[in-house]
């Protein structure tokens, strides 16, 4: 086990999950970003992708005098049925999160977590990389979910997509 680095290897890491959402993007056409999905009912890439990236900018953007509320988003919308506007986001989003100093990254933040639902919620104190660090592991299984829609839509993703980091360690030293 290696030790801990620089906090910045938290944006490092969320930057290539949001880098994967990218290319999986760029691997499918309009139709199927928008495609009904039978295996994830009511699901669609788009919904998907669209779920993935609030959470990030909710991480990236929330003001620290502010609770990031994870729950209380906008759905539909562009990002949701249009490629281009979902790429745009991403690359957005990769550029705000590669201007954050560690400063930034170690600020006190409040999330604002629903426990249960008929709307009860929790505030924790967090800080902003342990934030951006939940919306990439959010992220990681939400590809697990777009992984299945591209298997029913006929094609693969990149080995390790969809796959937390933690898998993939256990597996490798396990193949050892």
């Amino acid at each position: 086990m290696s030790g801990c680095g620089s906090i910045r290897r938290v944006c490092g890491a969320a930057d290539t999950i949001l880098e994967q959402c990218a290319d999986y993007i760029n691997c499918i056409d309009d139709d199927q970003f928008v495609f009904p999905s039978q295996a994830v009912p009511g699901g669609t890439i788009g919904k998907h992708i669209r779920h993935t990236l609030d959470h990030f900018r909710s991480a990236i953007t929330t003001c620290c005098t502010e609770s990031i509320n994870y729950d209380h988003r906008c759905r539909g919308g562009n990002v949701e049925s249009c490629r281009d506007a979902a790429k745009s986001e991403i690359a957005t989003l990769r550029s705000l999160m590669s201007e954050l100093d560690e400063d930034q990254l170690n600020e006190q933040v409040v999330a604002c977590v629903m426990i249960c639902s008929d709307g009860q919620t929790c505030d924790l104190q967090s800080t902003r990389a342990r934030e951006i660090f939940f919306a990439m592991h959010h992220a990681i299984h939400h590809n697990a979910i777009l992984k299945a829609i591209g298997l029913e839509l006929g094609f693969e993703c990149p080995e390790g997509f969809g796959t937390a980091p933690s898998t993939i360690n256990f597996e490798q030293a396990e193949a050892s």
